[in-house]
């Protein structure tokens, strides 16, 4: 039998911490190393609290280890959008079949949950305040910046785990190996985050089981419901132009550009000059590179290697599935880190890729076509295709968020998808036009050509 590795892994952040669970269940000792204080006594985030969609991937890691149950207790199903224009009129969009729902959860209180789940284990040590220094990939070596005693330390483990984020330490070090590909780009937007409180009574002064957006063309904000009757609001707004971060410069600018712009949102929110010049301003940054390891003794997972925009609501469900796969290969591992490590970043980079590129997609979508009636319109006719050839047609953000179907045949379904809707609308002026014959054998014709691409057998 072989013996049992000693791992380390670099961030207690989500990933960090749902990974640890996984690898403790499976016998392993886990130290895990994280720069920020522990977050269940000091609540700073570092400005990231965003609020994060939780579906059937995130969904999946977590009943894998048993925790689902614990964490539904934090979390308010959304069963559509709500988009809100300029005069405060409201479209609805549903998110799936009847039922079917996106789960709104805060980062901070499902972080606080797994730490809380995992502490008790054994096998796992949570080490705060420890910042990556260095790490020298070909001794296993990292040095720690111990933030408590103001003292550096060394730690030698069998194994490293980077799952210590976008602007990971662990890949700093691995960039600095040959044939290192690494790539990073920014939208031309941040984030700022701003709230609308509960209700006197504690109720929700939105509708609560829905994401809201307000989409300008341009930019955006949207609404995510939290368990106390409040709602995370995200600004999604350019650096630049006429319009955009750089000309709010005063309370006067930012008071005049919301009631002209959000005026139905102006009324519930009390604090929006506070909250807007106290907030910083988030980065939107998407991160590939490869490999995602080095010699089996060092894996990186979660943003660390992928990092993605946070407008397709997969980031973190994209890193609990990076875990639900390596679990999947553990069942059957021989000891051989090295080859388990190759065949992992192999089977989940495209997938990582894929849902990088979607997700840049998915802002234009939201930004841009939510409210657009053609739009909506188009939305029903699909609506109306999956359930007439269920067994053909799964809309693309069905198989993102409701499936375990690879992000990367998603993907390609959903290109050959787009290209034939693009030829059905040509003949779509109202829903009742779905039932047209000539409708009817487009339809048919296209969807004996989609066939070709084979679905996906696991």
């Amino acid at each position: 039998m072989t013996q049992k590795k000693n791992i380390a892994i670099m961030g207690a952040g989500l990933v960090g911490s749902l990974l640890s669970l996984y690898l403790a269940k499976r016998g392993y000792t886990i130290n895990l190393y994280e720069r920020r204080p522990d977050m269940r006594i000091n609540s700073i985030d570092g400005g990231r609290s965003i609020n994060l969609a939780l579906s059937d991937r995130g969904w999946r890691a977590l009943r894998g280890i048993g925790i689902e149950e614990e964490v539904r207790k934090v979390a308010v199903p959304m069963y559509r959008r709500v988009m809100h224009d300029e005069k405060g009129n409201l479209t609805y969009q549903p998110y799936g079949k009847e039922g079917q729902a996106i789960y709104s959860v805060s980062r901070g209180g499902l972080n606080v949950a797994l730490m809380n789940i995992s502490e008790p284990n054994p096998n796992i040590s949570y080490h705060f305040n420890r910042q990556v220094m260095d790490v020298n990939v070909r001794t296993s070596e990292v040095l720690l910046q111990n933030h408590t005693t103001h003292e550096q330390e060394r730690i030698k483990p069998d194994l490293i785990f980077g799952a210590d984020g976008a602007y990971s330490m662990v890949r700093g070090a691995m960039q600095k190996t040959e044939l290192f590909d690494y790539e990073q780009k920014y939208l031309e937007y941040g984030y700022k985050e701003l709230t609308i409180p509960p209700a006197e009574d504690g109720g929700w002064l939105l509708e609560k089981n829905a994401l809201h957006i307000w989409p300008r063309g341009n930019y955006m904000m949207i609404a995510l419901p939290n368990i106390d009757g409040s709602f995370t609001c995200t600004l999604f707004f350019p650096y630049e132009g006429t319009r955009s971060f750089a000309t709010i410069k005063n309370d006067n600018d930012l008071l005049n550009f919301f009631v002209e712009v959000f005026p139905d949102a102006v009324p519930l929110m009390p604090d929006l000059a506070q909250e807007y010049f106290a907030n910083p301003i988030g980065s939107l940054v998407t991160i590939k590179c490869f490999p995602w390891s080095y010699d089996g003794r060092l894996m990186l997972i979660g943003d660390a290697c992928h990092a993605v925009v946070p407008f397709y609501g997969q980031g973190m469900n994209a890193g609990f599935e990076d875990i639900t796969v390596l679990d999947q290969m553990l069942e059957t591992f021989d000891g051989d880190w090295h080859s388990l490590f190759k065949t992992f970043e192999r089977k989940r980079k495209p997938d990582a890729d894929a849902i990088a590129d979607l997700a840049v997609l998915n802002f234009e979508e939201m930004r841009d076509k939510v409210a657009d009636p053609r739009f909506l319109l188009r939305k029903k006719i699909e609506s109306k295709i999956s359930e007439q050839y269920p067994d053909k047609w799964i809309p693309l953000y069905t198989m993102v968020t409701f499936t375990d179907l690879p992000y990367s045949y998603a993907m390609e379904a959903g290109m050959m998808q787009e290209k034939i809707m693009k030829k059905v609308m040509k003949h779509i002026e109202s829903a009742e036009d779905y039932e047209k014959p000539e409708v009817q054998k487009l339809l048919q014709k296209q969807l004996v050509k989609k066939e070709k691409l084979k679905p996906y057998k696991g």
